[in-house]
């Protein structure tokens, strides 16, 4: 049975070992949850938290002043860290989990920001954004936040983005 909950306190633990167990814990530590608790506390960060029959399944969150200046100015939360475990991919929880991302973010904005990675690591993500109906912000890629210019050398790594965005009412 799938369960989608807000982020509680003492989950950073049990989410920062299913990711270990997988060779993830330099990526994604329990710090790093326990910081996105204390900014879900101040508002500033919504964290939605899949389980699949009790055990941790995956997890979004949505950052209501995004760190991307031009979702920023416009008031656009950003959907900005989203990861389904791999071995649970192609059930359905990603879905559930953006569904209900979605819903959240619609209660302060009629639009949606995402960021995307653009190499090959990134596909289904990429894949899922367009089939659910993002489409570019036009302002071309990003790099540490930055949109690149012409010309401008950017290194393809988590740091290189697309945003999109998506009408939600």
């Amino acid at each position: 049975m799938l369960r989608i909950a807000t982020l509680a306190q003492g989950d950073a633990q049990k989410i920062a070992a299913a990711f270990a167990a997988i060779g993830w814990q330099s990526h994604k530590p329990a710090e790093q949850f326990d910081r996105y608790f204390a900014e879900q506390q101040r508002s500033e960060r919504a964290v939605l938290v899949a389980q699949l029959d009790e055990a941790f399944a995956g997890y979004v969150t949505i950052v209501w002043a995004s760190a991307y200046e031009a979702f920023r100015s416009a008031g656009i939360p950003e959907i900005a860290d989203f990861n389904v475990l791999p071995a649970l991919r192609r059930r359905g929880i990603g879905t559930a989990l953006m569904d209900a991302a979605e819903a959240l973010a619609a209660e302060r904005s009629e639009t949606v920001g995402i960021g995307v990675g653009l190499y090959p690591d990134y596909g289904p993500a990429q894949r899922l954004y367009v089939l659910r109906g993002y489409v570019p912000d036009g302002r071309g890629i990003a790099w540490r936040g930055r949109n690149a210019e012409p010309m401008d050398a950017v290194v393809v790594d988590d740091d290189l983005t697309l945003h999109l965005t998506r009408k939600l009412r």
